[in-house]
């Protein structure tokens, strides 16, 4: 931790709802292996909590999270002394402050998404589900070193006019209005992944054209899980 980051109280919401936020994240992490989402103490879960967020801590098994153990983190890059938030904290901070319509993102490295990631593949309109990520593709954001400004800077790029992303030669970030729709696009988007990966063995996948795919995108923008509200 430098210090310029020690010892410095984030602001945020009254206690009772970032308790309720706190205990949501251990929740949803624990479900992260089953989902096959992530392994061990890969990813790391965020939500938008007053003027910061809330983090999952470094390398810390999401088994062992505690609500008390999860990290708040003010939109200066500043966190209580003593803790140690996810080394990907940056990249929350950045795209929260971009995107005020993100309030949870779920960073994760699932096996098809992170394959296609590593070949620095976008995922094309292959499936009509590709409106999970908000447009007609999920773009694949430039390679950079973990917890570095430029990873954070490619990221808040790719995720311009999206709900999702690939990070190339690492894995996949998704947002939602909550923790429960990001983890849900997360999914979806591993999904796809896998399904154009399948496709791509059996031949060349047919992509859908622009004015189908908008069709999708307005079916999708008040439906459920999959509208941005």
């Amino acid at each position: 931790m430098t210090a310029d980051h020690a010892g410095l109280p984030p602001r945020g919401p009254p206690v009772s709802d970032e308790l309720t936020l706190r205990r949501e994240l251990v929740a949803q992490g624990a479900k992260l292996a089953v989902s096959g989402l992530s392994q061990g103490t890969s990813g790391n879960l965020s939500a938008r909590c007053g003027e910061g967020f809330l983090i999952t801590p470094s390398g810390t098994p999401y088994e062992d999270i505690a609500p008390e153990g999860v990290v708040v983190v003010d939109r200066d890059g500043h966190w209580p002394a003593g803790q140690r938030p996810s080394s990907e904290w940056r990249f929350h901070r950045d795209i929260y402050l971009a995107r005020p319509d993100a309030q949870a993102i779920v960073h994760v490295h699932p096996p098809y998404a992170t394959a296609l990631a590593m070949c620095r593949q976008d995922i094309p309109p292959a499936h009509y589900m590709i409106a999970v990520g908000g447009g007609d593709s999920v773009r694949c954001a430039a390679y950079h070193t973990y917890g570095t400004q430029a990873l954070s800077d490619a990221v808040v790029t790719a995720l311009e006019d999206r709900l999702a992303c690939l990070m190339a030669n690492h894995g996949m970030i998704a947002l939602g209005s909550s923790l429960a729709q990001a983890m849900w696009r997360a999914v979806e988007v591993e999904n796809l992944a896998r399904q154009y990966a399948l496709a791509r063995q059996v031949g060349t996948p047919v992509l859908l054209t622009d004015d189908e795919v908008t069709a999708v995108l307005e079916k999708f923008a008040h439906y459920g899980l999959m509208s941005r509200s």
